[in-house]
């Protein structure tokens, strides 16, 4: 049974698993920019662009100014660490199984507050019963997703330097399993036919387009004649498939990236040329950065945005330290500001952190830090980390002049 958090917001309809998805609601934060930003509510429907039908909706909603405006959440690496399945085990051993649930609970409100919801899922999937592994060939509880589901995401982006870990077998068992859970994902493919069909969800009556690539697949290759089991970062064909999918009738198209260095906060040389390059293209409205395990900069190209990296969402490395139980949620409000042109009007940043004891739980420090029950030794933690995090995100540029801190 999923968790109860995943029934209260939407419905994401998948073409591929013809599953239902309902999800939860909620806020906190501190922000870029500074046009309004809208309530949860809308229905979400995913489905291949070719048999998408209009959903009847309560959204998207209207601002001020009576524009349409959506609202997007992104979060980080989903990186199921042995340790991390451990607790899973302990959370659901009344029951006799995984439950991830209570680890992605604290963040499950700023989640299924937002219109669409999308997380980064690093690692390959085993059968339910395992064999289960950590670094360096990932082969992860398929579990993780009831819990990704609960806490109210409706798409994951597969494309990282761990797709492989496991071959082609690994990549079906994935994907099936991203289907049965009802969760939309890109990236990864079990044909050249999925790979070319854009993933487009469907808010109302606006139609938003996830794309995703990796830099590398840790020294492995795709098997000959199969280039579209995982997608490799490539610009031409980036650029290619981001003008097909606006082609196929999406309004805003976002792109997830798995690049850069690891451990590093600053975006290196071929971050900032790809985002130049990929960000200038009228078919590409954002881009969210993964891999790095640590949190990098949000940075402004024009009105349109670029996230470099949002760290880690769920991951127990073996050495844990604060750069990496440090994360971020990206949190962007569409605005309709001209007939079928969207823009980026408030891009937010949500600081997340790692709790490892008494039980490892991920937790929304806005949340956190305005709530008065929480402890006071903890609140001295979690108010450094939540400014370390906002120093690292404003690192190239979005400073006082465009941030507005609160809960903080």
């Amino acid at each position: 049974m999923f968790a109860t958090a995943a029934t209260r917001r939407r419905v994401l309809v998948s073409a591929s698993a013809g599953a239902l998805l309902l999800a939860v609601a909620a806020v906190g934060t501190w922000a870029m920019d500074a046009e309004s930003s809208a309530p949860a509510g809308a229905t979400v429907s995913q489905a291949a662009p070719q048999t998408a039908a209009p959903v009847s909706s309560t959204g998207p909603t209207r601002d001020a100014a009576n524009r349409r405006t959506v609202r997007l959440v992104a979060a980080g690496d989903v990186l199921v660490h042995p340790a991390v399945t451990d607790q899973a085990r302990r959370d659901g051993a009344r029951a006799g199984r995984l439950d991830f649930a209570p680890m992605f609970a604290g963040i499950a409100p700023a989640v299924g507050g937002a219109d669409l919801a999308l997380c980064h899922l690093e690692t390959p999937l085993a059968d339910p019963a395992g064999p289960f592994a950590g670094y360096p060939s990932f082969n992860a509880p398929p579990q993780v997703l009831e819990g990704l589901r609960g806490a109210g995401f409706d798409g994951c982006s597969t494309a990282s330097n761990h797709t492989l870990d496991q071959g082609a077998d690994g990549v079906a068992r994935t994907v099936r399993a991203l289907d049965a859970a009802g969760l939309g994902h890109t990236g990864s493919a079990r044909s050249a036919a999925e790979a070319a069909t854009p993933r487009i969800y469907q808010v109302g009556d606006v139609r938003i387009a996830h794309l995703a690539y990796s830099l590398n697949f840790n020294g492995l290759s795709r098997p000959p004649g199969q280039p579209w089991l995982a997608n490799l970062i490539d610009p031409p064909e980036i650029l290619a498939a981001a003008h097909e999918a606006r082609a196929a009738g999406a309004d805003i198209v976002v792109l997830s990236l798995h690049w850069g260095t690891e451990y590093q906060h600053l975006p290196d040389a071929d971050q900032r040329a790809w985002a130049q390059q990929l960000i200038s293209s009228p078919d590409v409205d954002l881009i969210l950065g993964h891999h790095a395990h640590v949190v990098q900069p949000f940075q402004r190209f024009g009105d349109k945005w670029v996230v470099f990296g949002m760290g880690n969402e769920l991951a127990r490395h073996a050495e844990p330290i604060d750069d990496n139980r440090e994360g971020v949620m990206a949190r962007a409000t569409f605005t309709e500001t001209a007939p079928g042109r969207w823009t980026v009007t408030r891009m937010e940043a949500l600081p997340t952190w790692t709790d490892l004891a008494p039980a490892l739980r991920l937790v929304d420090l806005t949340a956190a830090l305005a709530d008065p029950a929480t402890p006071p030794a903890l609140r001295g933690e979690y108010r450094a980390a939540y400014q370390r995090v906002l120093g690292y995100v404003r690192s190239l540029g979005a400073g006082p002049d465009q941030v507005v801190a609160s809960g903080g």
